[in-house]
């Protein structure tokens, strides 16, 4: 049955439809403001977005990752006249380099924002990742246009609600493909949109994207992860975005992609010949899908959120584990599919490489709870901070976290060697994805049974309505920030409200000096 939306809000693309050309007019009308204003709660729930990617990318530069560095570098092999910008420079390069680039540096750390692709009011539950790593797209867009900051913003709700929406009814996961096929679409759209193209242009990219560049989830598979997993984004929207400029000079791409019998699409979820769902996509108020995502306050594997706020809770209730961590004997973590077979693989109980460190849940959960014992000892108290909030901000994992000194620490290991994590069965797997379903259990050695209960709505998570999200973020922003550069203070409010930029100053947005601290390691 065909979905219905209102059309004062929502645009319906029915199955039955081309809805890859109903994508590209969705786009265009909305980048002219052929429809209604999202709301102001859509624009600053963006805004927050925007700049905590941005301050991902920028940390990740500063520290010499290797896939960032890597693509920067390559950028710089590729001046363009009238191009665009990487992070903290002034040289303009070809744009699909630059959008590379930058899209791999905010993605790096696995500490950006998160969808969970549910939407219950429409039935659209599909329940596929996402991650808000592609603003770099419209942000190139509006710097090669001549628009300004807040043409990159609409750019940016525009990106979101494409890739949100697509993750809402069709899960790339369950058949091993990665999910970083919708935002390569929505890439295609976006970019297309804001520089005139042609709706049958946008169809044609939106075509050769999926026909020709599919990514499989094998890139996330094996022991030891690689800057593969890290850079899957920025390798798509590379790809979407040349698609993109060659519709743009004539090459024909194929049509009506989502109905094509030959696409993963059909291929995956067969039909008679009409799409495997219907698509609503929204233009006003705030019912966008921006407003479902999650933030990380730290550097974690987003289904470890739920596991870290329950160690918060207990750790808080019981400061004598923190005096005295010999008191903890076991700590039970119990969560739902996909959580434990993504992050409690057994392959990542010993993790040699940052990118398998924050997908084990074993190791993320010890490497908070050993931080916690080590503020503890240096204050010579259990109690390492007042409330939820500052608990948050006191512990929030960083990148040195995440180091090799970090990953082999004993102390660490010897807790991971504590942890025992279990499957809650159909109890949890049916409340995920609403909530990010985990529970802990810490036995002590003199008999206690500490159980923070369940938690679902963690800090960070769209529907947690109790933690300070504008102070922790504000935190988050300034310890990643001063990594790359000793007052980042101007720059975080220049991302903050990117929409109060004139063309040329985001046409300059990248004009600032990014530290090197030499490579991660």
């Amino acid at each position: 049955m065909t979905v219905t939306a209102d059309p004062a809000t929502a645009t319906v693309l029915a199955r039955d439809t081309n809805q890859a050309l109903g994508i590209a007019e969705f786009a265009i009308g909305f980048m002219n403001g052929d429809f209604g204003e999202p709301s102001e709660a859509v624009k600053d729930k963006t805004r927050q977005f925007f700049a905590d990617a941005a301050v991902c990318g920028l940390s990740a530069i500063a520290l010499g990752t290797n896939a960032p560095l890597v693509l920067r570098e390559e950028a710089a092999e590729y001046p363009r006249t009238g191009g665009v910008t990487v992070f903290g420079s002034t040289t303009a390069v070809c744009p699909e380099k630059a959008i590379a680039a930058n899209c791999s540096a905010v993605r790096e750390w696995d500490s950006n924002g998160t969808n969970f692709g549910y939407n219950p009011a429409l039935g659209h539950t599909a329940g596929e990742f996402g991650h808000n790593d592609f603003y770099a797209v419209p942000v190139a867009a509006a710097q090669l246009s001549g628009k300004d900051g807040a043409a990159a913003l609409r750019g940016m709700i525009l990106h979101d609600e494409i890739r949100g929406r697509l993750a809402e009814v069709f899960s790339l996961k369950s058949y091993k493909i990665d999910h970083v096929v919708h935002g390569a679409i929505a890439s295609a759209a976006v970019y297309g949109a804001m520089l005139g193209a042609t709706a049958a242009q946008i169809e044609s990219a939106i075509g050769m994207t999926v026909a020709h560049f599919i990514p499989w989830r094998a890139i996330r598979a094996g022991k030891q992860l690689s800057d593969s997993k890290g850079a899957s984004a920025a390798i798509s929207t590379e790809v979407a975005v040349l698609a993109m400029m060659r519709s743009m000079k004539g090459f024909l791409g194929p049509r009506d992609i989502f109905r094509n019998p030959e696409a993963i699409w059909r291929q995956f979820e067969p039909t008679d010949g009409d799409a495997p769902f219907d698509l609503v996509l929204s233009h006003s108020g705030d019912d966008f899908a921006v407003m479902g995502m999650h933030f990380k306050l730290g550097l974690y594997e987003h289904q470890s959120a739920g596991a870290l706020q329950g160690m918060i809770d207990l750790v808080s209730a019981n400061p004598d584990l923190l005096a005295n961590p010999d008191l903890i004997e076991t700590i039970r973590i119990v969560a739902y599919e996909p959580a434990f077979g993504i992050i409690g693989d057994p392959a990542k109980r010993d993790p040699k490489t940052r990118q398998s460190a924050d997908h084990s849940m074993a190791y993320i959960v010890s490497t908070l709870l050993q931080k916690a014992i080590d503020q503890a000892a240096e204050k010579g108290s259990g109690t390492i901070a007042e409330g939820n909030d500052a608990m948050w901000k006191t512990l929030i994992l960083t990148p040195y976290e995440y180091d090799e000194k970090a990953i082999f620490r004993p102390e660490t290991r010897g807790l991971m060697d504590r942890i025992e994590f279990t499957h809650g069965g159909q109890e949890y797997d049916d409340r995920y994805p609403d909530g990010i379903p985990t529970s802990v259990v810490i036995q002590t050695t003199d008999g206690r049974t500490l159980d923070s209960g369940l938690v679902m709505y963690p800090s960070g998570h769209a529907r947690n309505t109790t933690c300070d999200l504008e102070g922790i973020l504000a935190n988050k922003a300034e310890v990643l920030g001063k990594l790359a550069m000793d007052d980042p203070g101007a720059v975080i409010e220049r991302f903050r409200h990117v929409d109060r930029l004139s063309a040329d100053e985001l046409a300059s947005m990248n004009d600032f000096q990014i530290k090197d601290h030499g490579r991660f390691e």
